[in-house]
């Protein structure tokens, strides 16, 4: 649902949040896949609004570096100097002074906020014609926030601060929850007759409010349907309260449309990640990023996948991912690390111990174990020997090795690259590979072997290889000398 009767969303995010004890701005703080300022932006886009302006303070040149990567149609406004959130709403008018209609203010540093609690505020705001209207929430300890006192016919009077409230305005648990849509012309008259006239001297925006109602302006309010909603984060520990809660509801919405998750408790999902029906997510997952799993694949127990792509039927066990494209019924792990550039054709096994890092491993192709396979192309069918490393880095520069179709790599291989194995070509054990490899061909590479009789004895003599030497080539002379007794008989 799109609202584009809003001419503006301003999110005031200048606060240093020095209860985070961070040299990172609060509203930056990560969390299910977004920093909490991506959260908010995400939760306000359906508004379509003309305007999104991002009042910026404190670490305000990583804020906007920020906003240009993730978010670059909102602009940053400068707040030189925090003065309070009235304060910060005038700047971001002044930012464009021939603004008129509904202006959505809302806090950045509120992560768990929804487009659908954003979208009836507004809503309930067009359909009663108010000139503000503020989002509550009903909770059931408000110690410490802002009452919201009504009159008989719901229209909102003011918002209480505790430390000014009556025993009696005390009981209410309605309270503020910081997000407010209102008339622009309104709000900048009021604005300009916010005072400092308090223990912080800045200007707040709930006193906004009070002076509306004070001229007769018609004020409500929309409560959030869920509380949690409008929950803040000031501190490490509230991150790690509000990334619980987002994750519970991801995980939530993932096993609703069909995703079996057999831990919820160990498992985390970011926002924009993607699950089909009948995925399998065991304990001690961790999908990140854009990762996408598609229907009928496996991941876990206790795999990370980032911006990696799992395919139909997949299977992916004890596994690293990152930027990796695994495709339907492939295997990986346990124990693999997918870098950047893999990509894993249908029916294809990567195993354990494995790493691969811009790689193309084809259809129904193997790498079983204990190898290393950078910068490398693997054609359809073929399997590769454990222990092997494609030798991709001459110091300088790096290089490619191409692996045939259907073709046979000895174990302890080594590819100097760039080197081409040709299709249905094997490669004996042992062998450092450094000229290509005609299709059909066995490659040997290796010394051949010979044996240095008697050198333990003479260079390691009295250690237990020696003893034990010597004790095999005594058994082995009695075994011969029976031999010979009993062919004379």
């Amino acid at each position: 649902m799109t609202h584009p009767n809003v001419a503006a969303v301003v999110v005031l995010a200048a606060g240093q949040g020095t209860r985070m004890k961070s040299a990172l701005p609060k509203v930056l703080h990560p969390l299910g896949g977004r920093s909490m300022l991506g959260h908010v932006l995400a939760a306000v886009e359906p508004l379509a609004a003309r305007h999104t302006l991002v009042v910026v303070g404190a670490g305000r040149e990583t804020v906007a570096e920020h906003l240009a990567a993730t978010a670059p149609g909102a602009r940053p406004v400068v707040q030189e100097e925090q003065n309070g959130s009235g304060h910060a709403a005038a700047v971001a008018l002044a930012a464009v002074p021939d603004l008129e209609g509904p202006v959505l203010l809302v806090n950045g540093d509120a992560p768990l906020l929804r487009r659908e609690t954003i979208g009836a505020l507004v809503d309930a705001h067009t359909a009663a014609g108010n000139v503000l209207t503020v989002l509550t929430a009903e909770v059931d300890e408000p110690t410490g926030l802002g009452r919201i006192v009504r009159a008989e016919d719901g229209g909102v009077l003011a918002i209480v601060e505790e430390r000014d409230a009556t025993d009696a305005q005390r009981a209410i648990r309605e309270v503020n929850a910081g997000v407010y849509v209102g008339d622009a012309a309104a709000l900048r008259r009021a604005l300009d007759r916010v005072g400092a006239a308090n223990d912080q001297g800045e200007q707040y925006l709930t006193d906004v409010l009070g002076l509306l109602v004070a001229e007769g302006a018609r004020v409500g309010g929309e409560r959030a349907a869920d509380p949690v909603d409008v929950l803040g984060c000031n501190d490490r520990r509230e991150l790690a309260a509000r990334r619980r809660t987002l994750n519970d509801r991801v995980l939530d919405e993932l096993m609703r449309s069909g995703v079996t998750v057999v831990d919820p408790a160990t498992t985390w999902v970011d926002v924009t990640v993607t699950v089909g029906p009948d995925a399998l997510l065991e304990p001690g997952v961790q999908l990140q990023g854009t990762t996408s799993v598609a229907s009928g694949a496996v991941v876990g127990p206790d795999s990370t996948l980032v911006d990696t792509a799992v395919g139909e039927g997949a299977s992916v066990v004890r596994a690293h991912c990152v930027g990796a494209e695994i495709g339907p019924d492939v295997s990986v792990g346990p124990f693999a690390y997918l870098r950047p550039g893999t990509r894993l054709h249908a029916g294809a096994k990567v195993g354990t111990f494995v790493e691969t890092k811009n790689a193309e491993v084809g259809a129904g192709s193997k790498v079983p174990h204990l190898s290393y396979v950078g910068d490398a192309t693997i054609g359809e069918g073929s399997n590769i020997g454990a222990a092997t490393v494609f030798v991709n880095y001459d110091g300088v520069h790096k290089h490619h090795t191409t692996i045939g179709s259907h073709a046979r790599t000895g174990a302890d291989n080594m590819f100097v690259a760039p080197v081409t194995i040709g299709d249905g070509a094997y490669t004996a054990a042992g062998s450092v590979i450094t000229s290509d490899v005609p299709p059909g061909a066995m490659a040997v590479a290796r010394a051949t072997q010979r044996n240095v009789a008697g050198w333990v004895a003479r260079r390691r003599p009295g250690t237990a290889a020696a003893k034990a030497a010597e004790a095999a080539r005594g058994a082995a002379a009695g075994t011969a000398t029976d031999t010979g007794t009993r062919g004379s008989e």
